[in-house]
């Protein structure tokens, strides 16, 4: 009897490594139909005679499977400094290990709650995974990395429904979708298989109403831009942080990405952390570098550290003559790799933080929107530090602003699928606020993203160089915009009264 349990928590690790070929850069979407179909056909079965202590069993060693197989990466941003090497097996390990611990609660729950028709289970099994993953976003910093959603990434048309509901409701109808051919087998009557057919047909839908949705976004007016914003792409290398690279050769070589023309009004963009060894207020030190190639029509926008009795992580606006401008410190810091959580304690056995010269970062009060107004610019822009891109519906509570703005390094992830995944956080959330986002990424994927989440430039990963944000097309607000994740309770509602519904179905 064990040695048949084993070969089944087996099958449900395979389950969940294969769903993650359905994630960017392989978005091989068809395999979700697959594996939360048997996933689902095989806890329903089990769910009759199995006690609850083996049911979070069945959700861990899926999320298992789902999380080492798509996070594996983590590990690479160990490989750049010794004195982490040794850490490298817990990054592999360990934090699937703890991320899968959410799925096994999702189980658990499932099994805890009886209800005896098969739709209502499917529709349980939906909420409760929807909410786990809401609560994996969220709880102590959040962690809201490959929501099963995110395997729609390529389908733009489908994933317009996120400007109404944002990602986690999107979230819980993606595993409804995933889940409803399991129906086919375990049907009771042919009601029951009508929900299947509808929830089949659900994605369909979506795509003709997203299909609308982009035509009409594109049939607006193109208006050209007061001012150009120029995002460079770059791929200096992440042993700037580790060596002593030459600062001057850094910036030169932003410089020359960066082509400035004297006769057009820019502001430039360069990534996150870009510039080794100089804090914010020690840039204007380099004034001779920028001297003569920019002037009164220049601004930029630089991912730098600053000390203010603290150190942070910043993007920070300058004047031609690099004067500060204004600036934002980031909120949402990346666990262990800007800040040591518990630091007094884990600093005795020899843990630190990767960056900032293992000196943690301390986080920025909060997100504001970030006015420039100078030398006749006039930008409102929201400011987003790589990491804080992947949080939905916590990044603004005022859409009173222009453009998204992400700078990001992407160089942690080495030559992963990680930068492709960081990217496809972008697109989401251009589509839920309804704004165009711009993105400068090091050693990344840099792009200009419309409303809608079309690329309509890019610098592909693995390159450098500039692309220009000079047009645009100006659409409305969208309801997740103005409501954020109180549209994921609305979905929560319905999948309850749902779920009461279906249970009478005859």
């Amino acid at each position: 009897m064990k040695k048949k349990l084993y070969f089944e928590l087996l099958f449900l690790f395979i389950l969940g490594a294969l769903t993650s070929l359905s994630l960017p850069p392989y978005n091989l979407l068809f395999v979700n139909f697959i594996t939360f179909s048997l996933f689902f056909f095989y806890i329903f079965k089990k769910k009759k005679y199995f006690s609850k202590n083996k049911a979070f069993l069945f959700g861990w060693f899926f999320g298992f499977g789902y999380f080492v197989t798509n996070l594996y990466w983590i590990s690479i941003s160990l490989t750049f400094d010794v004195n982490f090497k040794f850490l490298i097996p817990i990054a592999l390990i360990l934090i699937p290990a703890f991320l899968a611990i959410f799925y096994g609660v999702a189980t658990y729950c499932f099994f805890f709650i009886d209800i005896k028709k098969t739709v209502s289970n499917l529709l349980l099994f939906s909420l409760i995974f929807g909410v786990i993953e809401f609560i994996r976003g969220n709880i102590l910093t959040g962690f809201p990395w490959n929501l099963i959603a995110y395997s729609f990434s390529n389908n733009l048309e489908i994933i317009q429904i996120t400007s109404l509901i944002g990602t986690y409701g999107f979230n819980i109808l993606c595993i409804s979708f995933f889940t409803s051919p399991a129906i086919l087998i375990l049907k009771e009557n042919k009601k029951e298989i009508v929900v299947c057919i509808f929830f089949l047909l659900m994605p369909i839908a979506l795509y003709l109403a997203g299909l609308s949705k982009i035509k009409s976004f594109q049939s607006l007016k193109i208006i050209k831009n007061e001012q150009t914003i120029r995002a460079v792409g770059s791929k200096i290398s992440l042993d700037r942080f580790y060596e002593n690279t030459d600062t001057i050769s850094v910036i030169s070589e932003l410089i020359e990405l960066s082509e400035p023309d004297l006769e057009n009004k820019t502001l430039f963009l360069w990534p996150e952390g870009i510039i080794p060894s100089t804090n914010q207020s020690e840039l204007s030190e380099f004034y001779f570098l920028f001297d003569k190639k920019f002037n009164d029509n220049h601004l930029f926008g630089i991912g730098i550290n600053s000390f203010e009795n603290k150190f942070y992580n910043s993007l920070s606006f300058y004047d031609h003559n690099l004067n500060l401008v204004n600036a934002y410190n980031k909120v949402n810091l990346v666990p262990f790799g800007e800040f040591l959580p518990f630091e007094k304690i884990l600093g005795i056995v020899g843990l630190k933080s990767l960056t900032n010269n293992y000196q943690s970062f301390s986080s920025g009060e909060n997100r504001k929107i970030i006015k420039i107004s100078e030398n006749d610019f006039n930008i409102k822009i929201l400011p987003l530090i790589c990491y804080e891109i992947i949080y939905s519906g916590k990044i603004f509570d005022n859409s009173d602003f222009d453009y998204i703005i992400n700078i990001s390094e992407d160089g942690w992830f080495g030559d992963s699928i990680g930068p492709y995944q960081h990217f496809t956080h972008s697109i989401f959330r251009a589509i839920e606020s309804g704004k165009y986002l711009i993105r400068s990424a090091n050693n990344g994927i840099s792009a200009i993203i419309n409303p809608t989440g079309f690329v309509e430039k890019k610098i592909s990963f693995g390159n450098s160089g500039h692309i220009d944000f000079s047009e645009k097309r100006v659409s409305n607000t969208t309801l997740f915009s103005q409501f954020g994740n109180k549209m994921f309770l609305i979905i929560i509602l319905l999948y309850i009264f749902l779920i009461f519904s279906s249970n009478r179905i005859s």
